[in-house]
């Protein structure tokens, strides 16, 4: 005898406790609808905080100092060896390079061209850590003429302040044909005179660089030392605004430009909260459905007697299962439907916020937030189904 599957559904209890029903669906419809929230949230800040401007080659260089505070004022503060080693195994840090200084005093000076003259501070750093790289950035011992590369940031500072001492204000391709003159002192009265020439200016590197043979043949001639402890290093690493760099920054003391870094904070932050929200929307989802399945089992023990005749008259567990498991099909669609819509409302709200300001910003809901809601679709009648199959299978 064949019966339909809506004879099977009027064999069930229609007595069955409908608070249990009500507060399942709709603790699932809160969970689902966070969960599918905060997932759609997530991607907007990685879409709105990542990086506007192309990386040189993939990734992002940041000079790190130790951070000076009261307590450690006076002391060394330098990278020791075991200190940069331990950067440079980091696995979200692709390299890392010390920014050598000179250990002798130095004095520059442009003659009569511009009537002025400080004390300079020279570093040298790996070529591959550099951004310009000209061909005429090579010195060779009994050279007079040392090439530099200037900080942009520099040249930009010196004409700020440079009409109010009477001085001109220099553009960045006549700075090159400035002829700059290095006094370098060693022991005393030893004193040896170069002429610079900027080769290049710099937007990653605030410093005035010379080329490494340079620095370390000049501080084996005035000062008799070739490597310091540096006080400055450079990293290059995929991601600045990595979280686990950030903190690894923060936990070892050291400094960082904030400007660099800002977003990567911003977006700490903001993942937490929302990581948060996630975990709280998973922890609803599953007390939605531990209620759910307590209402399933007050179903079936309702229906215990119609479901025994069933399977006398020939009707095994395993096709009861599927026929029962299709009532509650509906409901669960329902739920994951209602879901998507709450949050596409929720992201339309959220593009007409930042649409002034972000041009990234989408209108619609990812791709990814319709596949996480059919896998929710799958899990729930996946439960509800091996739910379903063990407590008939008990009443066999």
């Amino acid at each position: 005898m064949k019966i339909s599957y809506q004879h099977i559904v009027s064999f069930l209890d229609p007595t069955g406790n409908k608070i249990s029903r009500v507060t399942g669906f709709i603790g699932l419809l809160i969970g689902c609808t966070l969960l599918l929230c905060s997932l759609q949230m997530y991607l907007n800040i990685n879409e709105l905080v990542k990086p506007k401007e192309q990386k040189k080659n993939g990734f992002d260089f940041i000079s790190l100092t130790k951070s000076i505070t009261n307590e450690n004022m006076g002391k060394d503060n330098r990278f020791q060896k075991e200190d940069i080693e331990k950067i440079k195994q980091q696995p979200f840090i692709t390299g890392a390079a010390a920014l050598q200084g000179n250990q002798f005093r130095a004095k520059a000076s442009a003659g009569d061209v511009i009537p002025f003259s400080t004390d300079l501070f020279l570093e040298s750093i790996q070529n591959d850590f550099l951004d310009t790289l000209p061909p005429s950035f090579t010195w060779q011992p009994g050279q007079e003429t040392i090439p530099i590369i200037f900080s942009a940031d520099f040249l930009e500072l010196y004409n700020v302040f440079a009409p109010a001492q009477g001085l001109p204000q220099i553009s960045e391709q006549s700075i090159q044909s400035v002829s700059i003159y290095i006094d370098c002192y060693g022991p005393p009265g030893v004193k040896m005179t170069f002429k610079g020439q900027v080769v290049a200016l710099s937007n990653r590197i605030n410093s005035v660089l010379v080329p490494e043979n340079f620095l370390q043949w000049a501080n084996q001639k005035l000062a008799a030392t070739v490597n310091e402890n540096p006080s400055r290093i450079f990293i290059k690493t995929a991601d600045a605004n990595n979280p686990e760099l950030l903190q690894f920054i923060e936990k070892n003391g050291l400094h960082v430009n904030k400007d660099i870094t800002k977003f990567g904070r911003v977006k700490q932050i903001l993942q937490a909260v929302i990581a948060g929200l996630g975990g709280f929307s998973i922890m609803v989802i599953l007390l939605a459905m531990m209620i759910f399945s307590f209402y399933i089992q007050l179903v079936i023990a309702r229906s215990k007697d119609n479901l025994i005749l069933l399977q006398t008259i020939g009707y095994s567990p395993n096709t009861l299962t599927k026929l029962m498991s299709k009532k509650w099909l509906p409901m669960f669609a329902t739920v994951i439907i209602i879901s998507v819509i709450l949050t596409q409302i929720v992201q339309y709200f959220f593009y007409r916020s930042v649409q002034g300001f972000s041009a990234e910003a989408s209108m619609l809901i990812s791709l990814w937030i319709l596949m996480v809601a059919a896998i929710l679709f799958a899990l729930c009648w996946y439960i509800n189904y091996r739910l379903v199959k063990k407590l008939l299978f008990k009443l066999s």
